[in-house]
């Protein structure tokens, strides 16, 4: 994050002027004082801890025993805010997701930024903000960072790509390859949330309640179940592509049959409403707060009774199991009691949604 020294020029953007018309000019990213103003009084601070606070061109972290688990995203939704969330609460928890389903408790984010030209001041300070919320749920730290900007109508207003770092917590689940017949699977919660909270909000569907996302972080419940002793065979966030995704990558990892029961999905009626009027397969929309686990036979109640206990997984439930491999990878058992193979899309059916 740290910029160069430049000489005085007029400045677009005043510090002490933090009125909400000033807008991101391309002088914003030149490594000039407007950027070194921006990203010490607007990003820094909102962000501030004391590995933000000497501006270096790294971030010089404390040693950790054992191995450390390392993940990058970006995130590209629109728009930048819809029910439930944001693209910057969407950015620390995808991070946080992807390091906890991966048996590793965060501990750091850094956060690059890529601002259009154009973009109101006031947008920038909403997203940090919401930035700082989700990083303090989290329990991370955002340690370092970048800022560009780019010409209007290249960028959708706002890109960010963060990457995380956390230490590795014993015992980490081995993954679908050690998936055996008779396992069973569940989910943290209500499938297909923020898919349809994004559609609805990008192109404005009047909904009635409104779909709400369930971009949350799953770091709570996951510990949950390590520190009850659940012995999990894998775990995975279901984001795009939705539980169908996960569950076709794991029957093709293992080489079993996944089978899951549609009476048994836990989905609201709004998401479920709006997949009918649509067309949709919730199995196929996006979750941004939301896994799947795969327990030992016999294990799923317990393993229940503990997410139910976390907050952010309340509505968990049992959605099926696995068994010997058939033509089918993955197969549901619809409504009227008939099993039919899940085809897996080859795109994704709504796109842009993080």
């Amino acid at each position: 994050m740290m910029v160069t020294e430049q000489p005085t020029e007029s400045l677009a953007y005043s510090a002490p002027d933090r009125g909400q018309g000033k807008q991101i000019t391309l002088a914003h990213g030149e490594g000039g004082r407007l950027m070194r103003r921006l990203i010490s009084e607007e990003i820094v601070a909102a962000l501030g801890n004391r590995y933000l606070a000497s501006l270096g061109d790294a971030a010089v972290l404390p040693s950790i025993q054992g191995p450390l688990c390392f993940s990058t995203d970006s995130f590209v939704v629109t728009p930048l805010f819809f029910p439930g969330g944001d693209i910057g609460s969407l950015s620390v928890y995808g991070t946080v997701n992807d390091l906890a389903v991966a048996g590793a408790r965060p501990r750091w984010i850094s956060l690059g930024l890529i601002l259009e030209e154009g973009l109101p001041i006031q947008t920038l300070r909403r997203v940090l903000a919401s930035v700082a919320e989700a990083a303090e749920r989290a329990d991370v730290q955002v340690v370092t960072g970048d800022t560009k900007v780019v010409p209007r109508g290249a960028a959708d207003g706002l890109f960010i790509n963060t990457t995380g770092i956390g230490e590795q917590a014993a015992p980490v689940p081995p993954g679908p390859t050690s998936l055996k017949v008779g396992d069973e699977l569940l989910v943290s919660g209500p499938i297909g949330r923020h898919g349809i909270a994004v559609l609805a909000a990008r192109d404005e569907l009047d909904f009635d309640p409104a779909p709400t996302s369930d971009s949350a972080p799953l770091v709570g419940a996951v510990a949950a179940l390590r520190d009850a002793g659940i012995p999990l065979r894998a775990v995975r966030d279901a984001t795009r592509g939705g539980v169908a995704a996960v569950l076709h990558e794991w029957a093709e990892a293992s080489r079993l049959t996944l089978s899951v029961d549609e009476a048994d999905l836990p989905v609201t009626p709004e998401v479920r409403g709006a997949c009918e009027l649509l067309g949709l397969d919730p199995l196929h929309v996006a979750n941004e707060g939301t896994m799947v686990v795969a327990v030992p036979a016999g294990a799923s109640s317990r393993a229940l009774d503990v997410l139910r206990s976390v907050p952010q997984a309340t509505g968990a439930a049992r959605i099926g199991h696995v068994r010997e491999r058939t033509l089918a990878g993955v197969v549901v058992r619809r409504a009227l009691g008939r099993e039919h193979p899940l085809d897996e899309p080859l795109g994704a059916p709504l796109p842009r949604i993080c």
